[in-house]
């Protein structure tokens, strides 16, 4: 028997919601009753439907049939602006704010205390000693935006919220892009906003948070939901296998085979310096190398270099020194182009800021960086791309919708499969993937993480950053741990430990840098 969630009064609630974006059915006669002064959870695997209908709440998407009431009131809500009408808010994983303004100025946007006309920036700085007294949240006022981390741009976007005297939040993939620590101190504003009446709509892929922060959970799979329950009654095996439809398999595929590295070295990095590194200007640089069917993994906290020393083997950042050689080839010079013709692919560290042109399509996507491939006398054959993007597609496992679909229509998990699509080409010698699971559900985590066990077993050389150590231990033959842009120490399988890689990311142990 399914435990029943706390109940109050119902704040929002759906009956028999649908929503489709062309050929896609994002939403399918969804029921959900969101109950006032709660954290209500919605998880889901990447194309669940479960961000479709957070924007249904907060006004961004109008339905294509069903009710949605709010205070046991049938509305419509054409926009975000009815929504905020109604009290309700949202706060995305991408932050809406205004990055060369100051803190007050986006807490009070829109609102601002005026008289004839102009701002009163006496009041303004009131208000805000006020708000921060009322929520706990303390971020200069004066600050720029564009300056302040994620976690500090999401405690700005919290105080727009309360400073509109919002009633409903919706949060989407609030933790995407912070660290242990940063996720904790959200959680705690979180529970503060719930202790406060607000209602919050929390989702997130993160299970464990879910279950420890959540007043009830629903659960969406194929834009249905499964059941709506008290986390009590749940585990994150249980939540998973009703997002997937399935008992979960295990977390990781089996490790390729390992190799003898003297005997196929694929890539090879030599005294390579990332310009404006955070590293000594007296070090020497950067060794590496790694094997045609290697799984090496980089470890290491936010600003440690990791993602720069990546790019800078790709050329996508300009290096200080050191060389890059790819299959017994000298790269020459910083550029992604002669990577690419070397056989180098990157899965970079943000999808949606370096990796896809969103407004364009899937098929556009895929071939970019293999145009020479597909054109003749400079002009690219349609029949040669939906050829080349329809196999990639389905060696990678696309699956949302056709190859002339908006990128920004998929779903994460999908958009992060078309990035790996991209690099299912003959030639590939070398793949770079940097946070390559980041924002996608752990079914597609799954999937991810074959595509790379994959990618090895057929010969290539992959180097993987990720800030989950957990992701590191299952898929790595090596791990190197990166501190102050220097590889500090290395363990290799079976000699893979979390604890261990994680004292010496953050210097608690003795160092090992004579690699």
């Amino acid at each position: 028997m399914i435990a029943e969630p706390a109940r109050g009064p119902v704040h929002v609630e759906l009956t028999g919601v649908s929503k489709r974006f062309g050929s896609t059915q994002a939403v399918d006669g969804v029921n959900l009753a969101v109950h006032r002064g709660s954290i209500h959870a919605l998880v889901g695997e990447n194309g669940a439907g479960k961000s479709t209908v957070g924007k249904i709440i907060s006004g961004l998407h109008a339905t294509d049939s069903g009710l949605v009431s709010v205070n046991d009131r049938p509305v419509q809500f054409r926009s975000p602006r009815h929504a905020f009408d109604a009290g309700i808010t949202a706060i995305a994983q991408e932050l809406a704010l205004v990055p060369d303004r100051t803190v007050a100025d986006n807490v009070f946007l829109g609102v601002e205390a005026t008289r004839w006309g102009w701002v009163r920036r006496t009041e303004s700085r009131r208000r805000f000693r006020t708000l921060a007294e009322h929520t706990g949240i303390h971020v200069d006022p004066a600050a720029r935006v564009g300056d302040l981390s994620v976690a500090d741009q999401q405690r700005v976007e919290i105080l727009r919220a309360v400073a509109r005297r919002t009633e409903l939040v919706v949060m989407d993939e609030p933790s995407a892009r912070l660290s242990a620590a940063e996720r904790g101190q959200l959680h705690r504003l979180v529970r503060s906003m719930r202790d406060q009446g607000i209602t919050v709509l929390f989702i997130s892929h993160f299970l464990d948070e879910v279950l420890e922060l959540a007043d009830a959970v629903t659960i969406m799979r194929d834009g249905r939901v499964v059941r709506t329950t008290a986390p009590s009654a749940e585990t994150a095996d249980s939540l998973v296998e009703a997002m997937i439809g399935r008992e979960l398999d295990a977390t990781f595929p089996p490790k390729p085979a390992s190799v003898d590295r003297a005997c196929a070295l694929a890539l090879r990095v030599r005294g390579l310096r990332c310009a404006g590194s955070v590293g000594d200007e007296g070090h020497a640089g950067l060794d590496l190398d790694v094997a045609a069917g290697e799984i090496v993994g980089i470890a290491g906290l936010v600003g440690s270099g990791r993602s720069e020393f990546l790019r800078a083997v790709y050329g996508a950042d300009a290096a200080a020194g050191g060389t890059v050689t790819v299959g017994g080839d000298t790269l020459r010079g910083s550029r992604p182009d002669h990577a690419i013709r070397a056989g180098v692919g990157l899965i970079p560290e943000s999808r949606k800021d370096h990796g896809l042109l969103m407004e364009r399509s899937v098929r556009e996507n895929v071939s970019l960086p293999h145009l020479d491939r597909i054109a003749r006398a400079g002009v690219v054959s349609r029949i040669a791309e939906r050829r080349f993007v329809r196999a990639a597609n389905t060696d990678a496992g696309v699956r949302d919708g056709g190859m002339d679909t908006p990128m920004r229509l998929l779903s994460g998990g999908n958009q992060q499969k078309c990035l790996f699509a991209r690099w299912v080409v003959p030639g590939l010698r070398v793949l770079l993937a940097d946070e390559p699971t980041r924002g996608v559900d752990v079914g597609s985590k799954r999937a991810i993480y074959d595509l790379i066990a994959s990618a090895a077993a057929e010969g290539l050389a992959v180097l993987v950053v990720s800030s989950e150590l957990e992701e590191l231990v299952g898929l790595c033959h090596r791990v190197l741990v990166m501190r102050d842009a220097r590889f500090v120490a290395e363990f290799i399988h079976p000699d893979l430990d979390e604890a261990e890689l994680l004292r010496h990311a953050f210097g608690e142990a003795p160092s090992s840098e004579a690699m």
